[in-house]
């Protein structure tokens, strides 16, 4: 009886060995696959319609798909501002939307529109600081965006005009198309010079912000 546990134990720790290590293939594979297509393709990262923030000529790329309606982007946003002050004249942020929430377009939409009045990086900052009232997963009310977008300078009957434009549909669709192509899961992901970030965290995405750099 205890040679058949034993056994059994021992296919499972086997199995478990088998899975982690064709992960760490798989996750190999694909860096080397989008670093492929950055070289190829740079559009597929950084397409001209993207807000981008940062050395205007950069060495180094520093892709974020992110969503507004996402808790983690919202906490992971002073990290990113952080990184770029670090690295100030030499990274380029280019934020690009995966929209997985609810009303993750609405808010893409708001957001297009508030860049129209040269305003794109207040409305960002506004709408994460107050995130947690409209974005609430439990009870989101993003008509509540209305109420505090004032601080971000815009103006909002232009902003309920302008987030009409069909450009802005075709953007997001285009989104979700570079979405699918490039494997993205979850948000916010990130790319640097194409290459993903495979293990998530502050300190990991600044040693792959320097290893660019360095290269």
């Amino acid at each position: 009886m205890k040679n058949k546990i034993g056994l059994i134990a021992g296919t499972v720790l086997l199995l478990i060995g088998i899975f982690f290590a064709g992960m760490r293939i798989y996750q190999k594979q694909e860096a080397q696959r989008l670093g492929f297509i950055a070289k190829d393709n740079f559009s597929k990262f950084v397409p001209d319609y993207a807000p981008r923030l940062g050395a205007k000529d950069a060495q180094v790329y520093l892709v974020e798909f992110l969503d507004p309606e996402c808790e983690s982007c919202r906490e992971f946003y002073p990290y990113v501002k952080s990184i770029l002050e670090e690295n100030a004249g030499k990274v380029q942020l280019v934020v690009r939307y995966a929209p997985f929430h609810g009303n993750s377009k609405f808010i893409i939409k708001i957001l297009e529109a508030a860049r129209k009045q040269n305003r794109y990086w207040e409305a960002l900052e506004v709408l994460f600081r107050y995130q947690p009232y409209w974005g609430s997963h439990h009870n989101p009310q993003p008509q509540l965006v209305w109420k505090y977008l004032p601080e971000a300078g815009v103006d909002i009957a232009k902003i309920q005009e302008d987030m009409k434009d069909p450009a802005i549909d075709e953007m997001i669709e285009q989104e979700l198309r570079d979405v699918e192509a490039l494997g993205v899961r979850g948000t916010p992901s990130f790319f640097v010079n194409g290459k993903p970030l495979e293990s998530f965290g502050y300190e990991q995405l600044r040693s792959l912000v320097r290893e660019a750099l360095q290269e």
